[in-house]
């Protein structure tokens, strides 16, 4: 089984909502001969909202192959402030998907999961820098598809997101790091940086709000390559495109 995570968070507590789609040219399967059954094409829709209780955030993944949709991913999380500064905050989540072969077209469900935790938010004054940290406790649902019993983890999330060069570029992302059971009693890591330069900073093209770049998929003992291994470090480029609306 082989999940794609793309995200892109803000800290809650901003005072602007945002939302985007981007698409990916994945180069796993052209760089890395081990992964050449990777999709090579991906595209994420992502919701940002904040109210006066807190945020909500959600990012869809869809990976295609040649032939059409090969696999679905979602996350989807809310968090309610508890301090006056909206730097506190409760953090609960859900993640879950589905996969297919590309030959055999067999479909795998996603062992889906929980997470409930505390969230630290912070942003400069003028939010052209964010960071978060979460301490979370992960709950895997007993999975019937192949087998897989409901078991407890943990989870530690660090999102950030700075803008530099006058707002001419965005450096953004994500670390997670967990308890995985498949990782042999290792921690499962997986880390997508982006860079990204804004063309609506352009003089005539204010308001085209497109963006381009890339992402590297950094990770350890996440990716499952061809032969059914796991337990390996990668870093996984992409050639992307995002429309902020």
């Amino acid at each position: 089984m082989k999940k794609s995570i793309i995200a892109l968070m803000f800290c809650a507590g901003t005072a602007v909502s945002a939302q985007n789609i981007q698409l990916h040219y994945d180069l796993g399967h052209s760089l890395q001969g081990a992964l050449s059954n990777r999709p090579s094409v991906t595209t994420t829709i992502e919701m940002f909202k904040p109210d006066k209780w807190g945020s909500t955030f959600f990012f869809t993944d869809i990976d295609y192959q040649r032939d059409g949709v090969a696999g679905a991913y979602w996350e989807i999380a809310r968090e309610f402030n508890i301090t006056a500064n909206n730097q506190w905050a409760v953090h609960a989540e859900y993640n879950g998907g589905l996969t297919s072969d590309e030959e055999t077209w067999n479909a795998t469900r996603f062992q889906h999961a929980v997470l409930l935790g505390c969230a630290w938010n912070w942003s400069s004054a003028d939010f052209n820098r964010t960071f978060s940290l979460q301490a979370l406790y992960k709950y895997y649902f007993r999975n019937r598809h192949w087998d897989a019993g409901a078991f407890n983890s943990f989870q530690a999330t660090a999102v950030w997101s700075v803008l530099f060069a006058q707002k001419r570029c965005t450096f953004s992302g994500f670390v997670d790091a967990w308890y995985d059971r498949d990782a042999n009693g290792k921690l499962a890591v997986a880390g997508e940086p982006q860079l990204w330069y804004n063309l609506n900073t352009i003089k005539g093209w204010e308001d085209i709000n497109l963006s381009v770049g890339t992402e590297i998929e950094i990770s350890n003992n996440f990716v499952w390559d061809v032969n059914g291994n796991h337990n390996r470090l990668y870093a996984i480029p992409t050639i992307a495109a995002k429309w902020t609306f």
